[in-house]
């Protein structure tokens, strides 16, 4: 018997929401999976929300979208933000649950696989230092480090520095989100040369206006990328 198979006759696998046992580590049990809202068919290809109707293979985009100017050019999301899948990103968050970043950069990357280019570096949305040391750990770049290594891709954790504390964007408008994120994030100034000519994947854990993302895509274009796509572990949507 492997050391795997005995570890589990002793600590039987657990889903990772609940106390249910499942078959094999890091798994959801059935009923916590149909509570997950993971996205599947056609979504917006700028930011990863579901769209109605059948994929064409073609591009296709949201309102939303199609009134904000993005300046990315493809975005993805694993999961709508409600339900399970909320639990799971607060846990992350503000829960310690630092084992959740395995599977969740699995649902990443599965995801993220269409938006992928040889040569690609990979980095997270930047916390304030204020805010890291009150959390001693930055979601995003657990994430991005972790879809950085499936994808075989370079990864740059500390590519952006936050300027200035925003705070949080919960209760703001959209219009009062972009301008609390306005020239807030900037390329770190022994890292800049690194995004020059390249593609960049930026990653969060959350995505509601897409505004902390147009604040990094502008920074990296700024020092030269050629090409920004964005990766959130949950989207918000309006019918959310």
């Amino acid at each position: 018997m492997g050391l795997q198979a005995a570890l589990h006759l002793i600590y039987p696998p657990q889903c990772l929401t609940c106390d249910a046992r499942v078959t094999t580590d890091f798994g959801l049990c059935g009923a916590c999976w149909r509570e997950t809202p993971f996205i599947t068919g056609l979504v917006c290809d700028h930011c990863g929300v579901p769209l109605p109707g059948e994929e064409t293979g073609k591009p296709e985009h949201c309102d939303d979208c199609l009134t904000i100017a993005r300046p990315w050019s493809q975005g993805r999301a694993a999961m709508l933000y409600k339900d399970n899948a909320r639990r799971i990103v607060l846990a992350l968050k503000h829960g310690d649950r630092l084992d959740l970043a395995r599977p969740a950069s699995q649902w990443l990357h599965r995801v993220a696989e269409p938006m992928i280019k040889p040569g690609m570096i990979v980095a997270p949305i930047p916390l304030h230092w204020l805010r890291l040391i009150k959390r001693r750990y930055n979601q995003a770049a657990l994430l991005s480090t972790a879809v950085a290594k499936l994808a075989s891709l370079d990864h740059c954790p500390d590519l952006l520095i936050r300027r200035r504390h925003t705070g949080s964007q919960e209760g703001r408008s959209r219009d009062g989100r972009f301008a609390n994120m306005a020239e807030a994030l900037a390329l770190h100034p022994r890292r800049a040369n690194r995004v020059e000519g390249r593609h960049v994947l930026l990653i969060d854990d959350v995505m509601t206006s897409g505004a902390t993302f147009a604040a990094a895509a502008e920074a990296c274009i700024a020092g030269g990328a050629i090409g920004i796509s964005v990766l959130a572990l949950a989207r918000v949507a309006k019918d959310a």
